[in-house]
């Protein structure tokens, strides 16, 4: 009689869930599954029968299994899952896909690494990339039919995979997949706790939550061996775990003996003592030999092959095999579906066999695994892995490898690079050349940082720089600096600056490339602390100490930085003197030289925007960020996005400014990087003010603010405040945009600003007295606008100036001023190019010719302002001129897009609309559109509500008949 029951006991309920979720699966629904339990209550069994129950409907099934010894591993639970199985494909089915998927495919899964070509992989930074990567590689999995993606025991994966599947919860693959994830809840990672908290309450996932079984279902799992009191003591031990149960039961047949080890055994992995105790008995019960292979087993991993468990315990290959043998009869490891792989029964057992060896002979074990790998071609960091627990101080080839694989975990793994680093740094020798030891210290802290911990990685910079001798002047410098801009990262600016103050002062005669680099690093200091005049000061110093010098990059990116602060002054002439300079020389920098000072272009083109030269900018910007993501440069990618998207709103490329900010949010958060998640957020909330997303307006502009609340006053908190003001101020909450200004953007002159962009805020003002009934506050506002411009001459501060003192005089009651100002304004935004501002000063004469009672000039103007705000989807302020026409009793005929026979409906759509509308058509969900069109799920539903109005729809099924119809439509072929 069989022990222990076959058939799964007790879960019936979870079974019809699962059941429930596969239907909908082989109908092309994707989902995903989260089964939920501690140690040993059956979530891998119950894994086991929906996968058997998936291939029983024709899905295929790929099963992967995070490890607790190797979380240092990047990717290792979907490398265990897929690299198989795509090793195995025709090459066809992946030959289509895009040259830029293929090569960061390349540098996730092994088996695809010839795929790595020419093409370039995403920065530090734009770890997303890498995850639409994997998103696409499912997608193709799913194509032919639908797939079980099972991945047991997540909460121990290692950092990688939890970014992976947290980024496809976020956007779920647009085919029939099924994610399923084993978890143990107070072991978790707080992202992955709070990723999988938000997608249950989304109803993206279904959650499982198992518990103990009965008493009854308890005899019924122990299937009649044993009498009822036996059952019933074993159930009391047990709690009701099935795990816990059948040890117990297996050793009911055993004969009793003392269990040495069982108390340690049961502190070391946290089980029971009696199930310690029967653990412990059971492997006492091998003979010595059979014992050593299994330990050398667990070394090797979990799975294992025969091959590395047979170096790890220094046994032959043939004895290694016979006693493999011998444990699945025993069934203490069980053969998986590749071939010459198997693992052991459950991951508390290998634990258990793990802890259980010397710990001394374990360090040997590793070193003969390390070893074994090195002979297979193992990559450095699978060598790594073992290198880390056996390798002894001094040992510089232990030091390489890992050094090696931290290099090339770091971009995508940041997190398993760090503990490369950090290993490296122990182990090599304290005689160690400085500069050897700086260069592991800088990159452990970068790799740190890439995971949002600033904080980590200041103190590992100010640890490091006491282990280095006083003399070493260049290396300890080196970490000063570095902790500087950790520094900045983290707000922290008046640190960074007496720190970098600190260096220069250190710095020996004659000027050098470090002395440059330094000045520019303070001028950059000073933005944010917003003292512009300094920051003026020290781009000068650079701009000298750069020719003196005579590198071309250099002196670039100084000149840039002192154009950017000139503008930032008011002092227009420098400032178009030192950018005409700058541009001239970055302009004759081949992209090799450039990528050396890519932020040279990124502060020529921040100049440029305070210049009202929005066309140069784009340019310059656009080379910057193809440049960064070619050469991996990610420190340098947050500023170009929020500078291109910034530059975009003026230039009215509002679609791609959404989709831009959109993903470099989503890589923000990935990466940690509070300060680029601030730029990030108030960027995109000006956006959504336009397009008439006044939630999303005011929800990332909140919580812009309130992480700025860790950060110093300054440059970065002030223009969150702004833009908060900027969506409160249109959803009827001037009162509390007033507070936002006067408190945190420098009083009542707005100083914090810098530029005419404080002509923009001071119009913003303006209006948000004037909403109050404060006439005398609005107008002490637009003075300070018009003698600001006074002072530093540009075409859009002027617009803004003008529309402020137009809406004053509107106020006042002065129509023909109000006219003749904000005509004006419309007239200085035109001229370089900023169609949105033009149309809201014509908007705002319109009104003031309405009161005047010129009601066809006023007609004329809302229709001109209406029709450009809608040709450049800025729906909200649309909306509001033709309230105004809707007040003068003119019926709206809109018409977005010239050239086509209606004008109106499929028609007004951007290209980026109709692929959404017709994916809609195709009845694809928001998740598969995003995952689709690779757009964020934020940027889809702003799409569609865009859409909504355009076609004059109240929901998707309408949409989805109208799209059919035009397209049978006898016009449908010139679409």
């Amino acid at each position: 009689m069989a022990l222990l029951a076959e058939h799964l006991v007790g879960r019936g309920e979870e079974l019809g869930v699962l059941e429930g979720v596969l239907d909908d699966l082989v109908r092309g629904i994707p989902g995903a599954i989260e089964l939920v339990g501690e140690p040993g209550i059956g979530k891998t069994r119950l894994i086991c029968e929906l996968a058997a129950r998936a291939e029983l409907r024709g899905c295929l099934v790929l099963s992967g299994s995070a490890s607790e010894l190797e979380q240092n591993l990047p990717f290792s639970v979907f490398v265990d899952a897929l690299d198989d199985y795509v090793d195995r494909l025709d090459p066809q089915r992946l030959a289509t896909l895009d040259g830029d998927v293929q090569a960061e495919l390349a540098h996730v899964f092994p088996s695809l690494s010839a795929l790595a070509g020419t093409h370039r992989v995403a920065a530090q930074h734009e770890r997303y990339r890498s995850h639409r990567a994997v998103r696409e590689l499912l997608h193709r999995l799913a194509a032919r039919r639908p797939l079980v993606l099972v991945l047991d025991d997540f909460h121990w994966a290692d950092s990688a995979s939890v970014e992976l599947l947290i980024a496809l919860l976020r956007r779920p693959p647009a085919a029939a997949v099924l994610m399923t994830l084993a978890t143990r809840p107070r072991q978790m990672p707080h992202a992955l706790a709070g990723a999988l908290e938000h997608a249950d309450r989304q109803g993206v996932l279904t959650r499982i939550m198992l518990g103990a079984l009965s008493l009854a279902q308890a005899r019924e799992l122990l299937g009649g061996a044993l009498d009822s009191t036996e059952a019933a003591a074993l159930y009391e031990e047990s709690g009701g775990n099935p795990f816990y149960l059948q040890e117990l039961a297996r050793a009911v047949t055993r004969t009793a003996r003392a269990a040495s080890h069982a108390a340690g055994l049961s502190m070391a992995i946290g089980i029971p003592s009696a199930v310690a105790a029967a653990l412990t008995e059971e492997l006492a019960m091998l003979p010595h030999d059979a014992r050593l292979v299994l330990e050398g087993a667990a070394v090797a991993g979990d799975p294992f092959e025969p091959e590395l468990a047979a170096a790890a315990s220094a046994t032959s290959e043939t004895s290694t095999l016979d006693a493999i043998d011998e444990f699945l009869r025993l069934d203490l490891v069980r053969t998986t579906d590749v071939p010459r792989r198997f693992r052991f029964r459950h991951p508390l057992v290998r634990r258990a066999v793990y802890e259980a060896s010397p710990a001394a002979w374990r360090l040997g074990a590793h070193a003969r695994c390390a070893e074994a790998c090195t002979a297979r071609g193992a990559t450095a960091g699978v060598r790594a892995h073992h290198i880390e627990r056996s390798a002894r101080e001094g040992d510089l080839g232990a030091v390489a490898v890992l050094r090696e694989a931290g290099e090339a975990a770091a971009r995508l793994a940041p997190a398993s690079a760090e503990r490369w680093f950090a290993a490296a740094l122990r182990i090599l020798p304290q005689t160690a050349p400085a500069e050897e030891r700086v260069g592991l210290l800088l990159a452990r802290a970068g790799a740190l940082a890439a995971t949002g911990r600033f904080a980590d990685a200041r103190r590992v910079l100010l640890e490091g720089r006491t282990t280095i001798p006083d003399e070493s002047v260049a290396p300890r410098d080196a970490l000063t600096l570095a902790c500087a801009r950790a520094e900045d990262q983290l707000g922290r600016y008046e640190q960074a600056h007496v720190r970098l103050v600190s260096v220069l002062r250190g710095l020996p005669e004659p000027v050098s490339e470090e002395t440059v680099a330094l000045l520019i690093e303070l001028a950059k200091n000073e933005l944010y602390r917003s003292n512009y005049r300094s920051m003026g000061e020290w781009g000068e110093r650079a701009v000298a100490a750069a020719q003196e010098v005579g590198d071309r990059p250099l002196k670039a990116t100084a000149q840039a930085m002192t154009a950017l602060a000139d503008a930032m002054t008011g002092a227009g002439g420098r400032a178009r003197s030192h950018r005409a300079d700058a541009a001239a020389l970055i302009e004759s920098l081949s992209d090799d030289e450039l990528s050396r000072r890519v932020d040279a272009a990124a502060w020529l083109a921040a100049a440029e925007a305070y210049l009202d030269l929005f066309e140069a900018a784009d340019a310059h910007a656009s080379r910057a960020l193809t440049l960064a993501r070619a050469t991996g440069q990610g420190e340098a990618i947050p500023l170009l996005n929020q500078l291109l998207g910034r530059i975009w709103y003026v230039r009215a490329k509002l679609t791609e400014a959404s989709e831009l900010l959109d993903e470099a949010i989503e890589a923000s958060r990935l990466s940690v990087n509070p300060q680029a998640l601030v730029g990030n957020l108030f960027n995109r909330s000006v956006i959504a003010v336009a397009t008439g997303d006044l939630d999303l307006a005011v929800d990332t502009a909140q919580e812009s603010v309130e992480l700025t609340r860790e950060l110093d006053r300054g440059f970065v908190s002030a223009w969150a405040a702004v833009r908060l003001a900027n969506a409160l101020l249109e959803t009827a909450e001037p009162a509390q945009a007033v507070e936002m200004l006067l408190g945190s953007a420098g009083g009542e002159e707005l100083t914090l600003i810098p530029g005419g962009w404080r002509a923009y805020c001071l119009e913003l003002l303006t209006r948000c007295w004037l909403a109050l009934g404060r006439r005398d506050d609005a107008k002490r506002a637009s003075t300070c606008a018009e003698a600001m411009v006074a002072t530093a001459p540009l075409p859009l501060a002027a617009a803004w100036a003008e529309r402020a003192a137009a809406a004053v005089a509107l106020h006042d009651g002065d129509t023909a001023g109000a006219v003749a100002l904000a005509l004006s304004s419309a007239a200085a935004a035109g001229q370089v190019e900023a169609p949105i501002e033009a149309a809201l000063s014509r908007t705002l004469a319109g009104r003031a010719l309405a009161r005047a009672g010129q009601r066809d000039r006023a007609i004329a103007e809302l229709q001109r302002a209406a029709t450009e705000l809608d040709a450049c989807g800025a729906l909200h302020y649309r909306n509001a001129a033709e309230r105004e026409l809707g007040r003068l009793g003119h019926r709206i005929h809109r018409r977005t897009r010239p050239g086509t026979s209606s004008g109106v409906g499929i028609a007004s759509l951007t290209e980026r609309e109709l692929q959404v509308a017709r994916l809609v058509v195709d009845r694809k969900t928001n998740p598969q559109i995003a995952a689709e069109l690779f757009l964020s799920q934020k940027t889809v539903e702003t799409h569609l509500r865009h859409i909504f109005a355009k076609m004059g729809v109240p929901s998707r099924v309408a949409l989805a008949r109208a799209v059919q119809r035009a397209d049978s439509g006898p016009d449908a072929h010139t679409r």
